[in-house]
């Protein structure tokens, strides 16, 4: 099956270079390009395509704005894998509330943002391995909030969730999290699930937040 894909970049050059690349696999196809956020949620409206690949910063509506319109829309099936540089981690977490399924960022190897666009494809969420260690970082230098923070549940969590807690906590993706593991992407999938199910989490990045309170992995050093 055939990967339909929108390109959402105000760089002409960017979306000719993804564009050229999708062009020579055989399982994704570009349906469409927008250079602002507001052509891209017209954009996804008509062409429907299973993923856009959004930049960030674009003139008048940015990508977060177009990412939550994308992703709100009643029925949607549209996922959108984010490209973000690394001066605008500020805004991941305004992303992720938008609904992004995924993170990549802009020096990766091109390969890896093709297999970026098949994972979000997939149904899987994915963030790059910086972007997860920043995101992190930044948790930890956070203040705790209020009291009554609730703790995170730990109970019935068995160990081979504990170990597919810790891959996700260290960025990987649920074919990553399989080949680590030696086990099929079908039970990947399901440990993943139940880990949603038991923790209470919303996305994956809640799940990295918990593999740190759970002391799983430790935040990088300064």
């Amino acid at each position: 099956m055939t990967v339909r894909v929108a390109l959402a970049d105000d760089q002409p050059l960017v979306r000719s270079g993804l564009r050229v690349l999708i062009a020579d696999t055989d399982d994704l196809e570009v349906v469409g390009e927008a250079a602002t956020g507001a052509e891209a949620v017209g954009l996804a409206g008509e062409v429907r395509p299973d993923v856009v690949v959004m930049d960030i910063r674009m003139p008048g509506m940015d990508g977060i704005e177009a990412t939550r319109l994308i992703t709100s829309e009643p029925g949607a099936t549209t996922r959108v894998l984010v490209l973000t540089t690394f001066d605008e981690d500020e805004h991941v977490y305004g992303a992720l509330r938008a609904g992004a399924s995924g993170f990549a960022v802009k020096d990766m190897a091109l390969d890896d943002i093709l297999a970026a666009i098949r994972v979000v494809a997939a149904g899987d969420a994915l963030i790059a391995p910086s972007v997860t260690r920043r995101l992190i970082a930044d948790f930890v230098r956070r203040p705790e909030p209020g009291p009554g923070r609730p703790a995170r549940p730990v109970e019935g969590i068995t160990e081979r969730e504990r170990e597919v807690l810790t891959l996700i906590g260290r960025g990987r993706s649920n074919s990553e999290i399989a080949e680590d593991l030696w086990i099929t992407v079908a039970t990947a999938k399901s440990h993943v699930g139940r880990l949603f199910t038991k923790l209470g989490a919303r996305d994956r990045v809640q799940l990295v937040i918990t593999a740190y309170e759970m002391g799983l992995v430790s935040p990088p050093r300064e």
